[in-house]
């Protein structure tokens, strides 16, 4: 039998590289809004070949688990179950050990884009392009499948990501088309753009921004704002940041790990936004 959600209980964010994770500071934060002052929130440096041996040496005061790269897609052989948002990409970033000693695997990522983007009134598009083809565009094509009505233009740099993305939307029930990277500026007239590649990649694209842009949603947040974020901004863009994605993911997993709802969004936002400030 597991421990009772009112004993003291612990959670943590497992990755590699994982030191700069703000996902402590919103879960904690998160934990004391809700009046859980005995529930605990770590960070562990965990890679691929350390997964299984972590899992083995877990007791039963663990509520859940946030995965980062690179174990979103290794942990699944240890779960019990997965949900089918999470199926639906082959990614878990959530793991919350039921009552009774099952491990089930979720993904908030992607109803956390949802989420974010509804917060800024997008609730629906007729078309979308995605700067980049890597784990965070799966993600970004499952989001838009809810939202989008029509094409998703991806722009990747090789054939071979090139194919995987239209494998994705095929699998995703998405119309996806894809271009080369050379002509990823036009992306940037879309009505939706989601940017997610790493830092820097986008910054030669700040140039090439409309006068009247749309909506940019840029998955990174650290450091920020990115060029294409501040261009983008400064024409009168809306923007949704990477830590919009991240308090917004945290909030769903914190209301899965605990039980309790709602999260305290703005609280945990706002102890985000401070922590980003104090690096």
């Amino acid at each position: 039998m597991r421990a009772r959600a009112t004993d003291a209980r612990r959670a943590a964010v497992l990755g590699s590289p994982i030191a700069h994770s703000l996902s402590p500071v919103l879960h904690r934060t998160a934990y004391r809004e809700l009046g859980l002052g005995d529930w605990s929130y770590d960070r562990f440096e965990i890679d691929e070949a350390a997964l299984p041996g972590f899992f083995e040496d877990l007791g039963p005061e663990w509520a859940g688990l946030s995965l980062t790269m690179p174990l979103k897609r290794a942990v699944i052989p240890l779960l019990d179950e997965v949900s089918e948002t999470a199926a639906s990409v082959e990614a878990v970033n959530t793991v919350v050990f039921t009552e009774d000693g099952r491990r089930v695997g979720d993904n908030t990522d992607i109803p956390g884009m949802v989420a974010a983007l509804r917060e800024r009134g997008i609730e629906q598009v007729d078309t979308a392009a995605i700067l980049g083809a890597g784990a965070t565009a799966s993600s970004a094509l499952a989001a838009l499948a809810r939202i989008c009505t029509g094409e998703v233009v991806a722009y990747v740099r090789s054939a071979e990501r090139a194919a995987e993305m239209r494998q994705w939307g095929e699998r995703l029930d998405v119309e996806v088309r894809t271009q080369d990277w050379a002509h990823a500026a036009q992306a940037l007239r879309a009505p939706l753009v989601i940017a997610t590649t790493p830092a820097g990649t986008t910054d030669a694209l700040s140039a090439a921004v409309p006068e009247r842009p749309a909506t940019l949603f840029d998955v990174l947040y650290d450091p920020w704002p990115t060029d294409l974020a501040a261009r983008w901004s400064g024409y009168g863009g809306a923007v949704v940041s990477g830590l919009d994605l991240l308090v917004h993911q945290a909030v769903l997993q914190v209301e899965r790990m605990t039980g309790r709802a709602p999260a305290p969004l703005d609280a945990m936002r706002k102890a985000g936004e401070q922590a980003l400030a104090s690096r």
